[in-house]
């Protein structure tokens, strides 16, 4: 019977929800001291011309490959209610605002779609979709992609620009909220295309449509898969959403690092990006979305679980950089970092 009732009180703790504090900038910051998630490595060394009036000779200089905290990318329930304090108060009233005009256009209602993972189509505002019977496990969260605070503190420059909003769904409404154009690419049609997991017998969700409504039984699985899609739109170029695509600043003069910058995102490779979650449960590593949780005894949500169903999560991405010295002659590579394709290198400030 002790046994019994100890078990019973450990499941309850590992599936308890968690009332954490909003984060701010601070915590923010704090959270980017973080080894296992930079992975620094000098990994070879670059060549350069230098010329003078006496002659010319090849310099080196070395080669070094880490990750940057590019974003922060939140998925939480209502436009206003990101839960970095500081982004919070400077975009709720845009958001509303924002989010207002293109869902009176549409014939929206924007009170039903201000609560937490609401619907029109389940028509009660404020409560979660999973809670509809017609919509068992169907959330709905909407997502913002910020610029990182500590995004230029790092030795190869950023794509990314601090505090820069990149994504405000709620300005992305028509894309965000019924998934036009993207409810008809194959990538939306076809199970198994764009899974993050192992489909068929381990999928936390699809990353099309990249929208705002996930059918996942698991809140923190279903705020993973929100943030996967977030950032799978914004490290890309061209595709039907508002929002600013994050890539470098190529219009400044001054140049001192060669870069290769990182590819865009892609689901379940390190390669191109991993998570740090922020909120409601800081992590002490990063991790890309999709883990088999299914022998586990609480699962990769049972500790993670948000009593206000806000999540955040700082987005890592590999760049490589050596310190110019003249004109790039080439690089030799010592190891493979993160992977054995490269991207073209580019100088930025």
């Amino acid at each position: 019977m002790i046994k019994r009732l100890t078990l019973s009180f450990l499941v309850l703790a590992l599936t308890a929800d968690l009332r954490a504090e909003p984060i701010n900038t601070g915590t923010i910051l704090s959270s980017a001291l973080n080894f296992s998630c930079i992975k620094f490595q000098v990994i070879g060394v670059c060549l350069w011309l230098v010329c003078t009036p006496f002659g010319c000779e090849i310099e080196t200089s070395a080669k070094y490959g880490h990750y940057n905290p590019d974003l922060v990318v939140s998925a939480h329930n209502g436009i206003a209610n990101n839960p970095w304090t500081e982004m919070k108060a400077l975009l709720a009233g845009i958001q509303t605002t924002g989010a207002g005009a293109v869902l009176s256009a549409m014939g929206g209602q924007l009170p039903n779609l201000l609560g937490g993972g609401t619907t029109t189509e389940c028509g009660i505002a404020g409560r979660p979709a999973r809670e509809h019977p017609a919509h068992k496990n169907l959330i709905f969260k909407d997502s913002d992609a910020i610029g990182h605070p500590a995004a230029g503190f790092f030795l190869c420059p950023s794509a990314s620009t601090p505090f820069q909003p990149y994504l405000v769904s709620a300005l992305d409404a028509l894309s965000w909220r019924w998934a036009i154009p993207e409810f008809i690419y194959p990538q939306s049609l076809i199970p198994g295309l764009r899974e993050i997991g192992d489909w068929p017998l381990n999928t936390w969700g699809a990353v099309y449509p990249r929208g705002g409504f996930v059918t996942q039984a698991e809140d923190p699985k279903a705020a993973a898969v929100v943030a996967q899609r977030a950032g799978d739109v914004v490290t890309r170029t061209g595709q039907p959403h508002v929002y600013i695509a994050l890539e470098s600043d190529k219009r400044k003069e001054k140049k001192k690092y060669m870069v290769w910058y990182p590819p865009s995102l892609k689901e379940g490779d390190a390669k191109t990006g991993t998570w740090q979650m922020l909120t409601p449960k800081r992590a002490g590593s990063c991790e890309v979305f999709g883990s088999n949780d299914l022998m586990s005894f609480s699962g990769w949500a049972g500790s993670k679980v948000a009593a206000d169903g806000n999540y955040a999560f700082t987005l890592w991405r590999p760049y490589k950089c050596c310190k110019v010295k003249g004109s790039f002659i080439g690089s030799i590579d010592i190891m493979s970092y993160p992977s054995d394709s490269s991207t073209t290198p580019t100088r930025t400030p």
